[in-house]
């Protein structure tokens, strides 16, 4: 069986609801307000492997605070979880729900309600420039171009990219790349945002400031890492282990038993 915890009151991060119009991004620019709820996330009896390798041994958990990490030794299965979330994966048994949708069946209103932000951005910066790169993602949106320019400025603002608005996007330092590729994902407005290690390769100054944009969303944030600091004011954490949650609680308790199981 794995684990159960009861959840009281939301920590830190959870109750910016109430102030959420006072609130400033990274760059000092004010944040949106909070969606309405947090996303809803249902896994039932999943299961999943690869070349004969079972990844994910029936996971069954629902998701449903603002700030959750998940963390686990390399192989555990937490990237394979990550990326049911959005439909990069499907699983091979079991089901999955986003706020009630199936990504079998529901693909691009999940992809519309869940971003994905990869460990490497390079995986995502796809056009020369970072207004250009920026700007992709609202490709198809029925907006008029003033309004889609209007988004881009205000995202550049919001991540101190403007004056890097015509750099060439893939000569950015690894921190920039990295507040871009977040920048692309939130620009499409999505109600929930995974992160695969979001932090692994860039230096201290640049891990924190991506930290202190994750804790300044005002969207769901799901974040894989072995940055166990990055976690400290969420809400709840995941421990995985041979595919299985092994441990969810709140981040103290949940930390605990992860250091223990890697000593």
């Amino acid at each position: 069986m794995q684990p159960q915890v009861k959840w009281g009151n939301p920590m830190t991060v959870s109750s910016i609801a109430a102030s959420s119009l006072r609130l400033q991004g990274a760059a000092g620019s004010p944040l949106p307000s909070l969606p309405a709820a947090a996303t809803t996330i249902e896994i039932s009896d999943v299961f999943h492997g690869f070349d004969g390798r079972e990844v994910l041994r029936g996971l069954c958990v629902t998701l449903t605070q603002r700030r959750i990490g998940i963390v686990g030794a390399n192989g555990s299965g937490k990237s394979t979880f990550a990326r049911l979330l959005n439909g990069l994966l499907l699983p091979a048994r079991g089901k999955v729900r986003i706020d009630g949708l199936d990504p079998a069946r529901d693909l691009r209103a999940v992809r519309r309600k869940v971003g994905f932000v990869f460990q490497n951005p390079d995986t995502q910066i796809v056009l020369p420039t970072v207004e250009e790169d920026i700007a992709f993602g609202l490709k198809g949106h029925k907006s008029g171009a003033a309004d889609r320019a209007a988004k881009v400025t205000e995202i550049l603002d919001r991540f101190g990219l403007a004056d890097l608005r015509q750099a060439p996007a893939h000569r950015l330092s690894g921190g920039q790349k990295q507040l871009l590729a977040i920048a692309g994902v939130l620009i499409t407005a999505p109600d929930c945002i995974v992160f695969d290690e979001p932090t692994t390769l860039l230096d201290l100054r640049n891990a924190r400031r991506v930290g202190q944009v994750i804790a300044d969303l005002t969207q769901t944030a799901i974040v894989v890492t072995h940055d166990l600091p990055l976690l400290a004011g969420f809400d709840r954490v995941l421990v995985f282990d041979q595919g299985r949650i092994v441990a969810d609680d709140e981040p103290g308790p949940a930390l605990r038993a992860y250091v223990e199981r890697m000593t």
